[in-house]
């Protein structure tokens, strides 16, 4: 396979210290979005070695700023940041090594990565993930998105209230619908928002709220929220405020309850029991959105409660009580004992982070954004077969 690529550009921003050992480090950010948002980057001195035994890099999505992060370790040792612009990003899945999929504005997009084991972008990336194939769904406030068994995607389409797979016709093909909304309109009724895969489908669901009516969802943001199991149709937990991110994890549900800032496990109903039950199991300084797991640890993404529909939540008074300001960023937290082992976190214009994922088995890898000249001039092909 034969690889050209226009060096992309490339910035430094400084670490603040962190308590952990080792010292922290700088990082090394590069991007090819034209204007770029000020922030600064801070981790926590054993995120890199930690990353590095699991063989992985951090992938997060922000919304606000418009671009896709990965976050790994270069050849030297250092922390290194690649941004690229996306339209509007939120959810990410991997679909597979090497393969991951997004929902942006008005696409759902499948990226590849181009490399082979031993090449390398700049001396640098061991990874290239490109957007190959491009779903133009239009505008359905697409949040989060999953890889089905069959290789198909899966995607929370909120703007209509259900779940939807991309079509070769259409904006959308919907799936499944929650019980409580009466019709696919193009109403956000009842902000369904999360998707937790079960063996390769669709397993649970939460949303904002049960209402069937225009932004009914809104007035019930402290305690509206659901999680609804996808095949029984039935309703597993409820009172939550606002629950995002649901996964499902070594045998356990798990949910972020971010109008209270809280990870927990839904316990789900048994015998004659007709509702399940949230457990806590961390709390978090910050909105919480994003969740990925390896072994005993959670990947926590945080954001800062900046709007209106943050706003008048349990997180508020928690918050106070704590004597502590919102986060963004990402905080690894120790399912046992539930403190943050390590983090990293982002201060300035951006404010607001969506999703995460682990990229296993790559230590430094890069995207390309579609509208860069990256796009353009970065060519790869296979051997031509005989």
């Amino acid at each position: 396979m034969s690889n050209t690529a226009a060096k992309p550009s490339q910035q430094t921003a400084p670490i603040k210290s962190a308590s952990a050992a080792p010292a922290p480090q700088s990082v090394t950010a590069s991007q090819t979005r034209p204007k770029e948002p000020k922030a600064e980057y801070s981790l926590s001195g054993g995120l890199l070695q930690r990353l590095h035994g699991m063989n992985a890099a951090l992938a997060f999505t922000s919304y606000q700023s418009g671009l896709l992060y990965m976050l790994g370790s270069n050849a030297q040792g250092k922390a290194q940041l690649h941004q690229s612009g996306m339209p509007k990003p939120m959810g990410l899945c991997a679909d597979g090594n090497g393969r991951l999929v997004l929902s942006t504005g008005a696409q759902i997009m499948r990226l590849e990565n181009v490399l082979e084991p031993d090449q390398r972008i700049n001396q640098t990336y061991d990874a290239c993930f490109m957007p190959r194939t491009h779903y133009v769904t239009g505008q359905l406030d697409a949040h989060d998105v999953g890889a089905m068994a069959d290789g198909s995607i899966v995607f929370v389409n909120t703007r209509f209230n259900c779940l939807a797979k991309v079509s070769e016709r259409h904006s959308f093909d919907p799936i499944w619908k929650p019980e409580f909304i009466s019709d696919i309109v193009d109403e956000d009724r009842c902000h369904l928002n999360g998707l937790a895969m079960r063996d390769g489908e669709p397993a649970y669901v939460t949303a904002v709220s049960k209402s069937d009516t225009i932004d009914g969802w809104r007035d019930r943001r402290a305690d509206g929220g659901v999680v609804i199991d996808v095949q029984s149709g039935k309703i597993v937990c409820e009172g939550l405020s606002m629950p995002h991110s649901p996964r499902w994890h070594d045998g356990k549900l798990w949910v972020l309850n971010a109008g209270t800032g809280e990870l927990g496990i839904v316990e789900l109903p048994k015998g004659r029991a007709k509702m399940g039950k949230f457990k806590p199991v961390a709390f978090c300084p910050g909105f919480l959105r994003g969740l990925s797991f390896h072994d005993g640890f959670a990947f926590v993404g945080l954001s800062r409660p900046r709007y209106k529909r943050f706003e008048g939540l349990e997180l508020d008074e928690r918050l106070k009580k704590a004597d502590s300001e919102p986060w963004c960023g990402v905080q690894v937290i120790d399912l046992k004992s539930g403190n943050c082992a390590d983090w990293f976190r982002i201060d300035g214009d951006i404010g607001e982070l969506y999703d995460i994922e682990l990229i296993e088995g790559f230590r430094c890898p890069m995207t390309v954004s579609p509208s860069s000249a990256d796009a353009a001039t970065l060519l790869t092909f296979d051997k031509l077969k005989t």
